[in-house]
Formats: C-alpha cells, structure tokens, sequence
C-alpha cells in the first residue's frame, strides 16, 4: 500500500494533514529550499500534537556534503525525538564520508532517510551506499520551478530506482513538484509513499495546505491503489 506524504510548516498545517487522511507528517520551510529545514520547537510542537497517531518525519536542512556539519545537523533534529530524519545527498567527493558519518546516530535507532535529486543527476549507487545504515531513500526535486518528477526522470529510470531500493531493503519515496495525474502512474511502481506539497495548497507551495485538495490526493491514492475495491463499491 502506497501511502501519502503531507510536508507541512507547522503545527497547524499538521493538524489539517491530520485531518485529511495523511499516512505521514513530514516537516519543512516550503520558503527555504527542497530541504528547508523548521524550527526546533516547531518539530516539537508538532510530535506532541500528532501524539503518535501518524509518523513524523523532518529534514535535516539544506546542509553541504562535509561529514561534520551534516552530523550535527542531523544529531539536532534527533534531539527533538523526531522519527525520521531525511538528508539530501549529492555527488561530492565527500558524500561517502557524510554516509559514514551518520552510521554512530543510526546505530542508536535514529531512522535516517536519504533524499536524491532527479534534477542534479542522481547517482543511484547511492542506494547500495546507505542501505548498511540508512532507514530509507527518496527521490525528490531540487529546484522548484514547477516541473515534476516525471519531467526530469523517464518512467523507466523511477522504476529502476524503487526496484533497486526495494532490493536493498529500504523504505523507498517518490516526491518533487507530484500532481493528482501523477498518482495513478506512480503507484503502478509500488512506492512506500508519495510525497506533496504544493499539489496540498490553493495555490503555490507556501500557501496553506488546503483540506479539500488534501482529500482528493488521498481519494486519487486510494483508487489507484484498490481499483476492485472501487468497482465493487460503485
């Protein structure tokens, strides 16, 4: 079963996540990048709202590939008690010391989540990379200008890399700029989860997440996921 990723900004906007049928509670600044990261109070206000009733995930921030400042900043989301805690990798010639950096805070439970970049060139041997201590792996998009996922990897190259993850053993994501149209192609790829954010709003990615357009992402999931649920019940 594929679920739905709902990334929201605040406590609030979780409640409404919360409310319209969201399987995960993902925490950033739609304003700061595709890894802002939020306030430490605010990552724990919202685990007290949410009181365990779904799964909160937070990213790390927009941090650079050097071991020391990617630790840190991970060990500090940690120490909110998020659970799931998402980093974006990049090709560097640091990027394997960054890996091994995090493997002390993995080994105490901290569930970590590697986030690749359709739009800079993802190396997908990453996937082997961070599978000896990464919880999972998700593909998003760096650069928020409106275009997909689907309009920077061929159908073809996603498969690949859920199949690859799967492989590994992770807990494998697809996000980046998703719309309702892209629910139904992506789920035929079986997914762990989908991820959105704009496509959750009124309008542009830092607007307020919207109920109605939450519940028709949730619907859309659902019957692209039980299609003979759907006919029996029509």
């Amino acid at each position: 079963m594929t679920r739905l990723l709902a990334s929201v900004r605040s406590r609030a906007e979780a409640e409404v996540a919360l409310e319209g049928g969201a399987d995960i509670i993902d925490l950033k600044d739609p304003d700061a990048g595709a890894l802002g990261a939020v306030a430490p109070e605010v990552m724990r206000e919202t685990l007290a709202a949410v009181a365990g009733r779904r799964l909160v995930s937070a990213t790390a921030g927009n941090l650079p590939m050097d071991p020391d400042v990617v630790r840190q900043g991970v060990e500090a989301v940690a120490a909110t008690g998020i659970e799931l805690i998402k980093i974006g990798l990049t090709k560097s010639s640091r990027t394997g010391a960054c890996i091994d950096a995090l493997a002390g805070t993995a080994e105490r439970g901290v569930r970590l989540v590697a986030v690749l970049f359709a739009d800079r060139a993802p190396d997908f041997d990453l996937i082997d990379a961070v599978a000896p201590h990464f919880f999972g792996v998700m593909l998003d998009t760096a650069g928020k200008d409106g275009r997909g996922l689907r309009e920077h990897l061929a159908f073809a190259a996603l498969e690949d890399f859920v199949a690859r993850a799967q492989g590994a053993g992770l807990f494998v994501g697809l996000a980046g700029s998703l719309k309702l149209e892209d629910v139904a192609p992506l789920t035929r790829l079986w997914p762990d989860y989908l991820g959105f954010r704009g496509a959750l709003t009124g309008g542009g990615r830092g607007d307020e997440i919207d109920n109605a357009a939450l519940r028709a992402l949730r619907d859309e999931l659902f019957r692209a996921t039980n299609p003979l649920d759907v006919v029996e019940g029509q």
